[in-house]
């Protein structure tokens, strides 16, 4: 079989999703190749049980830690990737995060650009995906060329009063930039299953419904689903990318490109470039540096549950607020320290997934009574924190957490400022190497080819007409959600793609294996 285009996109969640959005005007021939299925719209979506406890649309795939211990990672392979279940919070990094900055635990390095290179796409990103926001409220919120392109989602009573409390206390909390669909006649509905469920009415921003329904309008885009990129092929001087090796239904196929777009996600975009080692290039596409698949990021994170044993929380849409009072650290400790967010509502299915030995009556009225928080703060790269691949190609993960000081700094600030605001039971739980939703950093961009795998446009230093566009790019992680990036750099790179105009599908000869 034969096949030829102008640009394969290999992912459809933020990276790839938006890619072909961008580009579905370009009159380039373009495919999109998704190894999952659609992820259907049907009553389950927002059942609990079925969701957290039956993991109804997670695949049976298991990953390794460093010991060989095997554990299911957070990914989802389904049209929109990890977005069909995220909490749509979208965030721009702050200003400074694009710049070297001292942490308690190291250095978390520069980027290749600006914030003010991200700026616009910002702006294009925010409007692709429905954000509502507040400018104004965030103290460290960066300088923005437009305000949000709809208001902030208001605050349900109890989330306004805490909001009020924490006022009272000298914070400044902010209304969370949210890609729901609450614009004049939108379909959301406000539930309190769309943080980590599917959202049935489709009235979550994410990536198939933003990016992916709107590239497939073109007659030039083109999607295969339930197709998995085993290799990518160079002609025979490993400088050029020429094609893709794919299997669907258990037949393997070959598809040739001009341009070649890896947005699998960090872990899998690596071990995809991994895999497709050759003669020109014997440890991995793209990977003379030795870089592809190290420092590997996840954030440090914590769940973090404040309870009052007589106030009920009747709270449907939970994921209005954040406080960013901490970002940057405080006067006793002059060190960045990280964002917390609601969660969305916890509810004791949720709970009896983390914790299955507690009786469900016993979580339930814990929920009940409880307000749900999202700590992350900045892990910094670390090139023994890496993906490589074991036997029979299975993915393995070595990752040691750093820069837990100012994690445990930040958790004990939130817990200090919500016993002020009346909240006696603080529970809390670290995520461990398993909640890797915000993985990123293993294929950085930079300029120098000697420490970095990408150009600040995403193009491989090493093979000319290849492009990884998804959070392996990241040189560091910052401490907020990783999407409205990802979604801004494909933005960026379809520009450049659309400015060089280099779209070429000549079949050419394989580089030998």
């Amino acid at each position: 079989m034969y096949q030829s285009y102008d640009i394969i996109i290999i992912g459809t969640g933020a990276g790839g999703g938006t890619l072909a959005y961008a580009l579905k005007d370009s009159g380039a021939k373009v495919l999109l190749v998704e190894r999952g299925d659609y992820l259907p719209r049907e009553p389950e979506n927002w059942d609990t049980r079925a969701v957290f406890a039956e993991k109804r649309y997670k695949p049976e795939e298991k990953w390794y830690d460093d010991s060989g211990q095997p554990f299911a990672p957070g990914v989802h392979y389904v049209v929109g990737g990890n977005t069909k279940v995220y909490g749509a919070v979208l965030l721009r990094l702050r200003e400074q995060d694009f710049e070297e900055i001292v942490h308690e635990g190291g250095i978390s390095p520069a980027w290749p650009v600006s914030y003010q290179a991200f700026e616009p796409y910002y702006t294009k990103a925010e409007e692709l995906f429905f954000v509502h926001g507040k400018v104004g409220e965030d103290p460290t919120e960066p300088p923005r060329s437009k305000a949000f392109p709809f208001p902030e989602v208001p605050h349900e009573p109890t989330i306004e009063q805490l909001a009020a409390k924490l006022r009272d206390q000298g914070l400044r909390p902010f209304s969370l930039p949210v890609g729901i669909d609450l614009r004049e006649g939108g379909r959301c509905v406000r539930c309190k299953t769309c943080d980590g469920f599917p959202c049935k009415l489709g009235a979550k921003a994410d990536a198939e419904v933003c990016g992916v329904e709107a590239a497939l309008q073109s007659p030039h885009v083109e999607l295969m689903t339930r197709t998995f990129a085993q290799r990518i092929l160079t002609d025979p001087s490993g400088r050029r990318a020429v094609a893709v090796e794919l299997v669907r239904d258990g037949e393997r196929f070959t598809v040739h490109g001009g341009t070649i777009v890896v947005a699998s996600g960090a872990v899998n975009s690596a071990a995809l470039l991994l895999r497709s080692d050759s003669t020109a290039h014997p440890d991995g596409l793209a990977n003379q540096s030795g870089l592809v698949g190290r420092n590997y990021m996840v954030h440090n994170s914590t769940f973090l549950m404040a309870v009052h044993p007589i106030w009920q929380n009747a709270t449907s849409f939970q994921k209005t607020l954040s406080v960013n009072d901490y970002y940057f650290g405080k006067n006793d400790f002059p060190y960045p320290m990280g964002n917390l967010q609601m969660l969305g509502k916890l509810q004791a299915d949720m709970l009896k997934a983390q914790k299955p030995f507690v009786p469900k009556p016993i979580l339930g009225r814990i929920a009940d009574r409880s307000v749900d928080f999202y700590l992350t703060s900045e892990d910094l790269p670390d090139p023994e924190n890496r993906v490589t691949l074991g036997a029979n190609g299975r993915i393995q993960i070595r990752w040691k957490p750093n820069n837990l000081v100012a994690h445990r700094q930040l958790v004990q600030e939130t817990k200090r400022m919500l016993r002020r605001a009346g909240y006696p039971l603080i529970l809390t739980q670290k995520m461990g190497i398993e909640t890797n939703s915000h993985m990123c950093g293993t294929a950085r961009f930079g300029t120098d080819p000697a420490t970095s795998v990408l150009d600040p446009y995403c193009q491989a230093h090493t093979v000319q007409n290849l492009y990884v566009v998804d959070s392996s790019f990241f040189p560091s992680s910052a401490a907020v959600n990783p999407a409205l990036t990802i979604a801004a750099q494909a933005l960026r790179v379809a520009d450049h793609l659309m400015q060089k105009s280099e779209f070429t599908n000549e079949k050419i000869e394989y580089c030998e294996t």
